[in-house]
């Protein structure tokens, strides 16, 4: 009996010092120049630092970089690092040894993110930089070619983290399984699909505000239920810390359709939103033969046909923003008032009217390719749509499949969203300048317009972010007219975290940040 009581209260003491969150879509590298999508950026942010950071608000801080200067005129910015920040404890240092970061190891990490042999989907990244150096340990100095305003941001990526080139030579490809990095957590044991294991990082350089070293946690343990339903379940269970996100399975048994947390959950559960920088959109491919594409107005009618706030409150529980002013979402700097489409069945209806009389085409018929997560909306637009007379097919097919044939223009319309990288308007501002046409570029669509890049151009020069934000807006609006794009509603990030973990918090990139986690039992 006394050695069972033991063993339980190990357990217990254990359990209330590890985070558990479960990833259903799978981790396919630890490796952070191959972090580009959230299931592979949020286990790499705990393993892995870089120069600065975003706090919740998204403004940026240091984080190996103490403090920079930045000169316009040459376009250089000048990094000093601190002198106390180690590499986890790896064989490849030696015998259970490690070392400081020093500015070389930046120059080597960005070598390898653009070297063409490790092939790193993050490789554009640095296609704004001329050139890098290590001026000594702890200085580096970043030229630009050109101006580019959203640079710091950009290198709060987690492609911009540091990895150490004894790992590298020592792991070779297998570093994607073996990360050596300087974060709050370090790599301890991972079977693919089955669990991923981190463990706290005793020589982690950060402290809290009353000087107390970070992180608290023990450890983090990831699961891999690949399913949103069973993760639930499971968070229901208390065997997970929390979930991220809406899925249709669970919704309605968690959140009314007012976007407030269900009676019988509120004393074991914490409710967290915050705007989320994604807008869910509808694409037109421009460059198709289709004559409904072609037309502009008729563009515009599917803008005008469906009522965007009654597609959130019933299919997203009130979870999300009518999209109704633009591309850029709200809780990012550019975002403006400026007037988008609302519902207007009656002005549709005149367009397609007007398309009619302009083409002859009687019966305009689209297609809009999705994946099944999404079809529940698809579907809601199709019926809309069908009501003020456009004929609406749905494509449903595998979310890689959707992937592909959106990026080599296979499909007229496509249902896609737009998660930022890095916190500038800009960045959403890029999927419609005409020389980022796939594949050298996010321009799916193939919109041009050559007001619009001119515009583009010009605000890539500009550094103070009011006068930036005046030709976003500009951009924006022509979007709006122009329509190569639906935008459907900008997203809202949300937690479900219980209530016996502090410090999460939660930021409009959706990252997870761990470092200042508290769990009690």
């Amino acid at each position: 009996m006394f050695l069972c009581s033991c063993s339980e209260t190990t357990q217990n003491d254990r359990d209330h010092l590890v985070f558990r969150y479960n990833e259903h879509s799978n981790i396919s590298s630890l490796d952070p120049a191959f972090a580009r999508n959230p299931q592979n950026i949020w286990p790499t942010n705990q393993l892995f630092n870089g120069l600065i950071q975003l706090d919740n608000s998204l403004n940026i801080k240091p984080d190996i970089a103490k403090h920079w200067e930045v000169n316009d005129s040459t376009n250089t910015y000048t990094f000093h690092l601190r002198d106390d920040v180690y590499f986890h404890k790896n064989k490849c240092f030696g015998s259970d040894s490690t070392r400081t970061v020093t500015a070389d190891d930046f120059v080597f990490s960005f070598d390898r993110l653009t070297d063409e042999d490790v092939a790193s989907p993050g490789s554009w990244v640095m296609s704004t930089v001329e050139n890098y150096k290590a001026k000594n340990d702890t200085t580096l100095v970043i030229q630009l070619k050109q101006p580019f305003p959203a640079f710091l941001g950009l290198l709060s990526m987690r492609y911009c983290s540091v990895v150490p080139e004894e790992a590298i030579n020592l792991y070779g490809n297998e570093f994607r399984s073996h990360p050596v990095g300087t974060g709050p957590f370090q790599f301890k044991i991972w079977e693919e699909n089955v669990k991923l294991v981190l463990r706290k990082n005793p020589l982690y350089f950060e402290k809290d505000e009353q000087g107390n070293q970070l992180p608290y946690l023990e450890a983090v343990a990831v699961t891999f239920l690949p399913d949103k339903q069973s993760e639930f379940l499971e968070f229901a269970q208390g065997k997970l810390d929390f979930i991220s996100g809406l899925d249709n399975s669970y919704k309605d048994e968690i959140i009314t359709t007012q976007g407030k947390l269900q009676e019988k959950y509120k004393d074991e559960v914490n409710l967290i939103t915050t705007p989320y920088l994604n807008t869910e959109y509808l694409g037109f491919f421009m460059e198709t033969e289709t004559p409904e594409i072609n037309s502009k107005i008729l563009r515009q009618a599917v803008n005008y046909g469906f009522d965007r706030q009654k597609m959130v409150t019933y299919l997203r529980n009130g979870m999300g923003t009518p999209a109704t002013h633009g591309f850029i979402p709200k809780g990012l700097p550019g975002f403006a008032s400026i007037e988008g489409y609302g519902y207007n069945p009656e002005k549709a209806r005149e367009l397609i009217e007007q398309y009619k009389t302009n083409t002859g085409d009687t019966q305009p018929e689209i297609t809009i390719g999705t994946n099944s997560q999404y079809l529940d909306i698809c579907e809601y637009i199709q019926r809309e749509l069908e009501k003020i007379g456009i004929a609406v097919e749905i494509d449903v097919m595998p979310p890689s499949t959707l992937r592909q044939m959106k990026s080599s223009g296979e499909l007229d319309i496509f249902r896609a969203s737009w998660i930022a990288d890095y916190p500038d308007a800009e960045n959403y501002l890029s999927l419609f300048y005409s020389e980022n046409f796939t594949p050298n570029g996010p321009n799916y669509t193939h919109f041009k317009n050559v007001a619009f890049d001119s515009l583009y151009e010009k605000s890539l020069t500009i550094s103070n972010i009011e006068k930036r934000k005046q030709f976003y807006r500009k951009m924006d609006s022509i979007v709006v007219t122009e329509a190569p794009v639906v935008p459907l509603f900008y997203d809202v990030a949300i937690r479900f975290v219980s209530k016996k973990v502090s410090g999460l918090g939660i930021n409009p990139q959706n990252f997870l940040i761990l470092k200042h986690v508290k769990k009690k039992q």
